[in-house]
């Protein structure tokens, strides 16, 4: 798909990957609609890239249908959605406290794959649209994680739910495939973002150590030069992509 003339809708843009992802759509010549907490920098963001705000909580199902309104009528369509919000506990499934709490794992559950696919439900809506170019109306890319393939100790409600995104990516694009709408995922490794941003460079050599190359976490910017090339290469498609350097997470 030619971004230049785009509309995309960035879930998670205030900062990170998807904030990323969101200056190089831009720097393309697409137009931004930024979604995220309202405790977020989402707006100064979208001030930025001359684009609009949308305060968004993705746990809140009614919120998130009137937010992607709100931000669909403000771009005016919507051609490309990349969507990053997420998060995780540490919990093993037994310890001495007892079994893991089933309203942590329910919640991390729903924050992950519950919420993605409520995004990505009416996103895919919006794009049906659209009229066809070169028989393409959309792309959505949702953030699984590494994690989906070999969970660490503690991560297993985690796991479990960038799984689930890493399950239904081939599904649903072979249900939106006759619209003419991509579907894929990202399953990036340890990224320099949010709580990790502030880790001291020995801690993350140690992280990485089991990488093949580069030894090194991520950056925002690598995520969204992928988000880019998955929009504008038409055979991406139904799949997810590591972005991780040959990492495999160790068990703990």
């Amino acid at each position: 798909m030619e971004i230049s003339g785009k509309k995309a809708m960035i879930v998670g843009g205030a900062s990170g990957m998807a904030k990323a992802s969101a200056e190089q759509l831009k720097a393309k010549g697409a137009s931004i609609a930024i979604l995220d907490l309202p405790t977020s920098a989402g707006a100064e963001v979208a001030k930025d890239l001359g684009g609009t705000f949308h305060e968004l909580d993705v746990l809140d199902t009614d919120g998130t249908e009137q937010s992607l309104q709100d931000a669909f009528e403000a771009l005016g369509g919507l051609h490309i959605a990349v969507n990053t919000a997420g998060g995780g506990i540490g919990k093993r499934t037994l310890t001495k406290e007892g079994p893991h709490p089933l309203d942590e794992f329910r919640r991390v559950i729903d924050l992950n794959l519950i919420a993605s696919f409520n995004l990505n439900r009416l996103q895919a809506n919006y794009m049906s649209r659209n009229e066809p170019e070169d028989e393409e109306r959309g792309v959505i890319i949702n953030t699984a994680s590494i994690a989906a393939f070999e969970g660490q100790i503690g991560q297993v409600a985690y796991a479990a739910a960038k799984s689930g995104i890493v399950g239904m990516t081939f599904t649903m694009a072979r249900d939106l495939g006759s619209l003419g709408i991509r579907v894929t995922a990202i399953a990036p490794s340890l990224f320099s973002t949010g709580i990790t941003q502030g880790i001291p460079d020995e801690f993350a050599t140690m992280l990485t150590k089991d990488a093949a190359f580069p030894k090194r976490m991520g950056r925002p910017e690598e995520y969204g030069r992928l988000a880019v090339a998955i929009v504008e290469n038409p055979m991406l498609n139904a799949g997810t992509i590591r972005l991780d350097g040959g990492q495999r997470f160790a068990p703990k």
